[in-house]
């Protein structure tokens, strides 16, 4: 299994066809061959959980059977071509899961055996529907967490994504190696009291956490590639 994450920035003029997309796209994704998931999802203006959304950025997230399959839809469906015609500037990150555990939507995306002992650079997808009665508590405590992930030792970059405003978020982070990503999970007393709290007051509906393990990127945001010179990969 490969899975791609492709943000795509529209120019301001391609804003209302950037949410017409959100629509249109679904039937051909539906349709994709050798897909078996995928999501369409909008980005906030931070690298992780944010109420403002970035109305030019959005993003693709999927599941291929193979490298084959992903080149398949990147270089032909209606969807690249769409793109295409609106002059979005693109840039894809695709990954291998090392391990996974919970539901997107209710399902399993990633359902594939664990593998251990990685321990080069890391993406970690965490992602979760929260409760409508616990939203202003899990937004009071969301700028928290965001100042510490942006501080990080590690964090090469993150990216805030979903596909619902306010109640359906996730962050796409990316980390130099395993050490530095448990470091910041399991050792900073702030973001281990916020974990403790979503726990004990169950804030969440659904959560899905998995590592991913990077495997090529190509493109640009802003006119640059976000990874240029800070991981080496051996493309598919």
């Amino acid at each position: 299994m490969i899975v791609s994450l492709t943000i795509v920035r529209y120019p301001k003029i391609g804003v209302p066809f950037a949410l017409l997309a959100m629509a249109l796209h679904r039937l051909p994704m539906h349709s994709q061959k050798g897909c078996s998931f995928w999501q369409l999802l909008g980005s906030g203006r931070k690298g992780t959980f944010d109420l403002y959304p970035d109305w030019q950025q959005w993003a693709v997230l999927a599941c291929w059977d193979d490298r084959k399959s992903f080149d398949r839809f990147y270089e032909q469906s209606f969807i690249s071509k769409w793109w295409k015609f609106f002059r979005t500037e693109k840039w894809t990150m695709l990954c291998e899961p090392l391990q996974s555990h919970g539901t997107w939507n209710g399902r399993e995306p990633f359902n594939v055996p664990e593998q251990v002992g990685y321990q080069g650079p890391l993406i970690v997808l965490t992602r979760a529907t929260v409760k409508f009665k616990r939203l202003k508590t899990f937004w009071a405590h969301a700028n928290i967490v965001s100042n510490i992930l942006n501080n990080a030792k590690g964090l090469i970059v993150s990216f805030g994504i979903g596909e619902m405003p306010v109640y359906k978020q996730s962050t796409f982070s990316i980390w130099e190696n395993v050490d530095d990503m448990k470091a910041f999970a399991y050792q900073s007393p702030e973001h281990i009291e916020v974990v403790r709290k979503s726990k004990e007051e169950s804030w969440h509906k659904e959560e899905l956490f998995a590592r991913l393990k990077p495997i090529a990127a190509f493109g640009t945001l802003h006119h640059a590639d976000p990874l240029k010179g800070l991981i080496t990969f051996d493309e598919l």
